[in-house]
């Protein structure tokens, strides 16, 4: 039997010398778990998390561009999610897994504007998501502080998230016609005018209010530009409907300082 004992003895003496799965080696890998994973600093760069696109200019209300710079965090269940206006929102997995999760919810591309009054943020052209880019819009709304509130993915791939922040409890914090230069807003003005005359429709109203907030630098711009035609020095309007828009604003024979009682917009 002390043979039997011995020969055990040797036999576990030798597997833990030899053995590269030895206690010392469990214990070591226990206390290294942060070398794994995107955030690891010794990963190829290629690894981390890469931005398709480059976010879009600061813009809207000048009281909010102070949030430029500066990151919310808020964690739900396994996830902690980082928004950092007119910059990025991120999503990260909580997990010690080698690949736990960290990718880009989207960019900072541009506003959401309802009834003539800023209503959200839009992040796109974040990871890719299947055959699209994941995207999140960030609704904006009076808090006592400024902070990440809910987060929730109301269609796939596509993320809704509430921030709420002191800077716009005031009733006209949102508003867009104030942000405007004096030359936009009196642009806006002679387009409510041609409104209120019946000059342009209700279609051509938007789209010459998109226009100005593209203008503005508050929308992407979505205009294509064409090459000009060098085989005729005649200028035609390359649409129907763009040429009801100018032709109506010709109409107009003065463009007027400050809105009229009956043409104001509705912000």
């Amino acid at each position: 039997d002390s043979k039997m004992v011995d020969r055990a003895s040797l036999f576990l003496q030798f597997i833990q010398i030899h053995s590269p799965y030895s206690f010392a080696g469990k214990m070591k890998i226990v206390e290294e778990p942060n070398t794994f994973g995107l955030n690891n600093p010794f990963l190829a760069q290629g690894s981390r998390l890469q931005p398709k696109v480059t976010p879009g200019p600061v813009s809207g209300p000048a009281h909010l561009r102070r949030l430029a710079g500066k990151c919310f965090s808020y964690i739900e269940s396994t996830y902690k999610y980082e928004f950092c206006p007119f910059h990025n929102i991120t999503q990260h997995e909580q997990s010690f897994r080698w690949n736990a999760y960290s990718g880009i919810l989207g960019i900072w591309q541009e506003w959401e504007i309802v009834n003539n009054t800023f209503l959200a943020m839009w992040m796109r052209e974040g990871d890719a998501c299947g055959n699209k880019n994941r995207q999140t819009k960030v609704i904006l709304t009076c808090g006592g502080s400024s902070k990440l509130a809910q987060v929730s993915e109301p269609t796939t791939c596509v993320y809704s998230l509430s921030f709420e922040t002191p800077l716009v409890c005031h009733p006209h914090s949102l508003l867009v016609y104030p942000t405007l230069s004096d030359k936009l807003q009196m642009e806006w003005d002679e387009v409510e005018q041609a409104r209120y005359e019946n000059l342009i429709t209700e279609q051509g109203y938007n789209n010459l209010l998109r226009d100005i907030f593209e203008d503005a630098g508050f929308l992407k711009s979505q205009k294509v530009k064409e090459k000009p035609d060098i085989t005729t020095t005649s200028k035609t309007h390359d649409s129907l409907q763009k040429c009801n828009q100018v032709s109506s604003l010709e109409r107009i024979q003065k463009p007027f300082a400050t809105m009229s009682s009956n043409g104001s917009p509705d912000i």
